[in-house]
């Protein structure tokens, strides 16, 4: 059902309580269902079985007066049929054939804004993802975080939620220095294997790169920062790890370019440190009285906010564990004013999120618990030929978000963005994920994204028939929908802003395909089952409403998770 159908019915369930409330101390909440079979009817209500104890009523009875008083309002006309009882006092409603028809003129209406809501309204999100330390190419994994986030940042803004998306840089600590390391090796002449090459250093031809540019005296830009020219020495270290810094955002840019997210903002870790974050965090700490030093570290009591156990905060060699610039951070996140706050990472971050949120509750600052949210992802495994693929000559450890783009498209950029996006919001972000790249590339109904994208390009190759103009269409009487393919395709369209609400407060994107793979599945079970073209003209006008109304809302949730929505195919 259309929303107001569904407020407008729980209106008639209210007023039919009323004269039976009045007098009680007893408040009902109308709740509504599909039920589960739907030969039973197609709106389901138990709130007959709910109030009997409290009102000291039969439930059967109950229900018995709220069908008669429901059925005798005249509000109910053209929107309910029928109502009965089933069991012991389930109320079970039939909308009528009018009411259900009624989404095609909505979709024809709100055009790309149909599925969009309000609840957000006036309420700042930050959604972080990516954040992948600049020491090398996005992976697979990266991949897989830019294609929920993304879609999770789209669909919080088509709930009126005002979004920020956030790339966090973890541009200090080791794992930098070890970059610097490696590009150094690189210049001195040594390469992996090498008897001279560090064992902790990166293996990837991408450092072969950028030591060749290093020495060229080559400038780099990165999305947003400074320019880096090389000094060419090799001795000289910090321009050799700031220069290898700002390349290798320069190739995530273009990754992320390539994949087609974009950011709003870029946090570095490094300002954390450089603008006093991190030491006034730990001195709110410190002033909590949760903070207590032991063998020489100083330690957080985060057992009293849930954790196993106490964490170290500083070590005995006065550098901070890695949580600490993370409360930092997320104090920033919630001083900047936002209501909430969501992280897109890896499930190996599962052991932080107590720690994290304990520091931020040790603070004393307001923030609320369970700040920040976050949505964990497990491991992606890329098949390729039949095999399991799991290094790329570009990085030398991992398959990259380019080398996926590249293989799911044969080469074509935008074929290969649409299948890498869809895929990976194809699953719940807590299951691990086999990406084959074999069946990205297939153009049948094995392929997912291709099955949706046909049904879309179907529909535009059969309007491309009809000489009417859609102009038309929001006059045109739908009545003679009737076939069970049409009611398939009426009632999905009607659960598209229910679908959206729904992934968005559930944090999970996947829902979204899902429904377009359902959406697409009912449009080609139409297609096989009816003729659109037809000699009757009242039935070829409404079946074209309902074919553009399902154009329609392809391309909304399509554009929702970044994938186009091709007029051929």
């Amino acid at each position: 059902m259309l929303a107001q159908q569904k407020q407008d019915i729980t209106a008639l369930f209210q007023a039919a309580l009323a004269p039976i409330l009045a007098g009680t101390e007893v408040t009902a909440n109308v709740v509504l269902e599909r039920p589960r079979d739907p030969s039973h009817g197609d709106v389901a209500c138990n709130i007959a079985m709910q109030l009997a104890k409290q009102l000291k009523m039969n439930p059967r009875e109950l229900a018995t007066k709220l069908v008669d008083a429901l059925l005798a309002n005249p509000a109910r006309d053209g929107l309910i049929d029928s109502a009965d009882i089933a069991g012991p006092g389930f109320i079970n409603l039939r909308v009528s054939a009018a009411a259900k028809q009624a989404v095609v003129k909505t979709v024809l209406a709100q055009g790309a804004a149909y599925g969009s809501g309000d609840a957000g309204s006036g309420k700042k999100v930050i959604i972080e993802f990516v954040s992948a330390n600049p020491t090398g190419p996005l992976h697979v994994g990266h991949g897989r975080q830019a294609a929920l986030g993304d879609a999770l940042s789209s669909l919080f803004i088509s709930q009126g939620y005002d979004v920020t998306r956030e790339f966090y840089y973890n541009d200090a600590g080791v794992q930098i220095q070890t970059l610097a390391n490696s590009v150094q090796a690189r210049l001195r002449g040594h390469k992996p294997g090498d008897a001279d090459w560090p064992e902790s250093a990166y293996n990837g031809d991408y450092i072969a790169d950028i030591a060749a540019d290093f020495k060229a005296k080559k400038t780099v830009s990165a999305s947003d920062g400074s320019p880096a020219t090389a000094s060419g020495d090799v001795e000289d270290i910090e321009s050799i790890r700031a220069f290898a810094v700002t390349y290798l955002r320069n190739e995530q840019d273009i990754d992320l370019q390539a994949f087609g997210v974009k950011f709003d903002n870029y946090y570095l870790e490094s300002s954390l440190y450089s603008d006093g974050k991190v030491d006034a965090a730990v001195d709110l700490l410190n002033k909590s009285g949760k903070t207590y030093e032991e063998d020489g570290a100083l330690w957080l009591r985060t057992e009293d906010y849930g954790d196993d156990k106490n964490r170290v905060m500083r070590k005995k060699d006065g550098t901070y564990t890695y949580f600490v610039p993370d409360v930092a951070y997320h104090i920033v996140k919630f001083q900047r004013g936002y209501h909430q706050a969501i992280n897109i990472q890896g499930s190996d971050h599962h052991g932080t999120i107590a720690r994290v949120r304990a520091g931020l509750q040790a603070v004393n600052l307001g923030i609320p618990q369970g700040f920040p949210d976050y949505v964990l992802h497990k491991m992606v495994t890329v098949m390729k030929g039949g095999e399991e693929v799991k290094i790329s000559k570009r990085a030398g450890s991992y398959v990259t978000v380019r080398d996926l783009i590249e293989w799911s498209g044969g080469g074509d950029i935008e074929k290969g963005r649409d299948a890498v996006r869809f895929f990976l919001i194809s699953r719940k972000a807590d299951t691990e994920f086999v990406f084959d790249v074999d069946v990205a590339l297939k153009t049948s109904d094995e392929n997912p994204v291709y099955y949706v994208q046909y049904a879309h390009a179907r529909i535009c190759r059969m309007l491309e028939q009809w000489t009417g103009s859609e102009a038309d269409l929001a006059k045109v009487d739908l009545s003679p929908l009737t076939a069970p393919t049409e009611a398939a395709l009426l009632a999905t369209l009607a659960a598209y802003p229910e679908t959206l609400a729904r992934a968005q407060a559930e944090l999970g994107p996947h829902q979204i395909a899902f429904y377009l793979r359902d959406l697409a599945a009912n449009l080609h079970s139409f297609y096989f089952a009816e003729r659109v073209l037809v000699d009757d003209e009242a039935l070829k006008a409404a079946r074209i409403a309902l074919m553009v109304a399902t154009r329609q809302v392809l391309r909304n949730g399509l554009a929702l998770i970044g994938v186009s929505a091709p007029n051929k195919m």
